[in-house]
């Protein structure tokens, strides 16, 4: 039983880690493409035409600027799922895709208290002790 349960376990990590895999995009045929979580058939189609017209994408900002539908939210997702440009990630890309695959944004110190009347926020104050 302990043989077939590490057996399993060693099985699930080795899996997720080839799913985890960084895709080049100036390397990657279709089907690596493809398998980019956020890239379906018709960008990565866009994505091999473009660099078979306009040549290897030199960072991720002419990859923007070639292929349509690859934007900064985008290619930060992109690049969190494992896209990369000449072995590159985009910067500052991990942090937000957590925010992005959490779905929560950065919040100020206020904004809990946004939408709340008067007396909601008077609630939420701690106050004094009576004598």
């Amino acid at each position: 039983m302990l043989k077939k349960t590490l057996l399993f376990m060693l099985s699930f990590f080795v899996a997720t880690g080839l799913a985890l895999a960084e895709v080049d995009v100036n390397k990657a045929d279709q089907a690596a493409l493809d398998g980019v979580r956020g890239i379906g058939p018709s960008m990565s189609r866009r994505i091999l035409d473009e660099r078979q017209k306009g040549g290897s994408f030199k960072d991720w900002s002419d990859l923007q600027a070639r292929v349509k539908g690859i934007k900064d939210k985008a290619a930060a997702k992109l690049s969190a799922n494992g896209l990369t440009v000449n072995g590159q990630a985009k910067a500052g890309a991990s942090g937000e895709a957590a925010a992005a695959k959490s779905g929560k944004t950065a919040k100020s110190p206020h904004a809990e208290n946004k939408g709340k009347g008067a007396a909601d926020k008077m609630a939420d104050e701690p106050t004094a002790p009576r004598k």
